[in-house]
């Protein structure tokens, strides 16, 4: 069964950081694209990020500049580190592995990716 979990939501001001992790359970995310997608109340579910196997990783303008992905391979983690954050990226974020080691030009597609976490909730205060 393959599973991911997200972690490191929290409430925050802005300006503020925080990092989510990503981990898998049942498969080996090594190999994969795996991204990170947010949701904001009534809003539409976006891409935010995504790294490929080689650890390259693509953002969406929005948090260009503000946001890194990486990945430990050793733990079998993805991170999202945020930092100058924003009341506009308040909502709940979701990591996502695709099947393939590239992420592509698609990387923004969210049936692109399988598997998905439950999601952790960012929350930001002005």
């Amino acid at each position: 069964h393959l599973q991911l979990a997200e972690s490191g939501g929290d409430s925050v001001q802005a300006g503020g950081s925080l990092r989510l992790s990503c981990s898998a359970s049942g498969f080996d995310l090594r190999g994969k694209c795996v991204a990170w997608f947010r949701q904001a109340p009534e809003k539409e579910r976006e891409a935010v990020a995504a790294i490929n196997s080689g650890g390259y990783g693509k953002y969406a303008d929005s948090v260009k500049d503000r946001f890194g992905v990486s990945r430990d391979s050793g733990e079998n983690v993805v991170y999202l580190q945020m930092d100058s954050l924003k009341p506009e990226d308040t909502a709940t974020y979701y990591c996502a592995a695709a099947l393939t080691p590239s992420c592509e030009a698609s990387w923004y597609i969210a049936r692109r990716y399988s598997s998905w976490g439950q999601g952790t909730q960012v929350t930001v205060s002005s």
